[in-house]
């Protein structure tokens, strides 16, 4: 017999697919085309993105809009086939020592503005990163920069061998800093310039001819946002946008019955997981953060939420990366958690689990821009429900900022990438290291924090993974978070009309010059 929440994610889906179907039907009778009207020669695409974005900052926003409109570029590139890190505005990098490193730059690129990108602009824009952003500083570690025409010669604060794989992260995008409107119209290098910027709606681009890698297909595209996933459905429908951003899962049999509608899915290095607030009374028990993971259905999950698009997560990273430990097996169900909760010195009774007459009671926080998370976290209220322990939902727009501002919260079902540079290290060092930009948590743990900075020294890739998957066990068997599913990324587009689309693994890359219409 199917469990009580499946059957309530199934009415819901058929509800919500039969309200898509009718106002699908009610645009299409009340369009005229079924495009935008006004149609010109202007080769110009809309996507519509899952994240709102206040500031176009490309080295403070988190919804990394610049890099993904292409309006600027990072020094390293991801390559989405290889995994391995790239060229992009630097040329090559060398170090002999791991601590002191030579970049040479390209020396046919120029600022959407006309102004060369030489050694200096790079410094200077590298220095303003990490003013703006403390997390960009303790993730480069840089202690000094000197640059001299297209060389810089950058000093980390220590030996770190994956120094070059932290410059693909999209907060350290490269812009003139003698332009300083960074957050309606930041001045990069990418293929598509700025227009216009409406905060929390969209950016308007229109194409840089000086491009160094030639100039875009496109003349313009316009880079919306919004968070409900069924809106981002029917803006497809109505011809309003041209790509769309992860839609919802239930959703994609609905869309890809529109005609001339394709709907990529890849796999990512994204795993959805529950994060644990060590500042939390209940969750600082390790038996009490056992007892939340052993009712985290993860198969399930998978069947009925992401409807078979993913994978169950037992760690961070996905099994098919070398630094992905085997996990030893965990109980799991309602009888586990019970008894893990026994172990914390808790005692149901009256339907209520509490402890020296203190109920169990959590506060958890999640967002709608990942569709998924808000279901995945009424299962889990579902489940601990049945043992006594009330689950208290609260939706946030900006999860980070709500977590790093606020020790409210117990649990957060949140999204991360943990291997976008094909390593383990930037995903530990954000995460667990105490001065990690995504430790929210509030992890201080000793022993840990000398593993990762171990990893940090750690050259060779064989060497590195052997040290990742200590490092991972060991965060396992604290149950420091709980790690619930790998989704893949999914992106639904008008093929009768665009081309030369590409969904990546990283999700960093999406308005590029090789993108084009029909």
């Amino acid at each position: 017999m199917k469990r009580q929440w499946r059957k309530i994610l199934v009415k819901k889906r058929y509800v919500k697919a039969a309200i898509l179907a009718a106002a699908v039907f009610l645009l299409a009778a009340c369009s005229n085309s079924g495009g935008e009207s006004g149609a010109s020669a202007a080769k110009e695409v809309a996507l519509l993105f899952n994240f709102s974005a206040d500031s176009l900052d490309p080295n403070v926003e988190s919804t990394y809009v610049p890099i993904r409109a292409g309006i600027t570029e990072t020094l390293v590139h991801l390559n989405d086939e290889t995994l391995e890190i790239e060229p992009w505005l630097a040329e090559r990098w060398e170090s002999t020592d791991g601590q002191n490193w030579t970049i040479q730059l390209r020396e046919d690129v120029t600022f959407q503005n006309g102004n060369k990108l030489d050694g200096a602009a790079v410094k200077a824009s590298l220095e303003r990163a990490m003013e703006a952003n403390p997390a960009v500083q303790t993730a480069l570690k840089i202690e000094s920069i000197e640059a001299d025409g297209y060389t810089l010669q950058l000093k980390t604060s220590m030996p770190f061998a994956e120094f070059p794989s932290e410059l693909v992260h999209p907060n350290t995008s490269i812009v003139d800093v003698t332009e300083t409107d960074y957050v309606n119209h930041p001045v990069g290098t990418g293929p598509f310039q700025v227009s216009a910027f409406t905060p929390g709606a969209e950016v308007k681009l229109e194409r840089y001819d000086g491009y160094w890698d030639g100039a875009a297909k496109l003349d313009g595209a316009v880079f919306r946002f919004n968070e409900d996933a069924n809106a981002r459905a029917l803006a497809l429908q109505s011809g309003e946008a041209d790509i769309v951003f992860k839609p919802e899962a239930e959703s994609l049999e609905m869309i890809k019955s529109l005609p001339g509608v394709t709907v990529d899915s890849e796999e990512t290095f994204r795993v959805h997981q529950l994060t644990m607030n060590m500042a939390s009374g209940p969750l600082s028990d390790v038996n009490v953060r056992k007892a939340l993971d052993a009712l985290l259905e993860r198969e399930s999950i998978v069947e009925n939420v992401l409807m078979g698009l993913g994978q169950p997560a037992y760690g961070p990273f996905p099994s098919t990366f070398s630094f992905a430990p085997d996990y030893p097996d965990k109980e799991q169900g309602i009888e586990a958690a019970k008894a893990h909760l026994q172990k914390a010195g808790y005692t149901e009774e009256g339907g209520v689990m509490q402890k020296d007459g203190a109920p169990l009671t959590l506060k958890l926080i999640t967002y709608n821009g990942r569709p998924e998370l808000p279901l995945i976290s009424q299962v889990f209220q579902s489940e601990a429900k049945k043992i006594g322990i009330e689950v208290e939902i609260q939706l946030v727009e900006a999860p980070e900022d709500y977590m790093a501002a606020n020790r409210d919260w117990d649990v957060s079902m949140y999204s991360n990438l943990t291997a976008p540079r094909g390593d383990a290290g930037y995903y530990l060092n954000a995460t667990y290291h105490p001065d990690g930009a995504l430790n929210f948590s509030g992890i201080e743990d000793a022993s840990l924090t000398g593993m990762i900075e171990a990893l940090n020294g750690t050259v060779g890739q064989k060497e590195r993974s052997a040290l990742s998957k200590e490092i991972a066990a060991y965060i396992d068997e604290n149950m420091y978070h709980s790690f619930v599913v790998h989704p893949n990324s999914l992106v639904a587009y008008n093929s009768d009309k665009v081309t030369d689309w590409e969904t990546t693994k990283s999700e960093y890359y999406m308005l590029t010059n090789k993108l084009d219409v029909k």
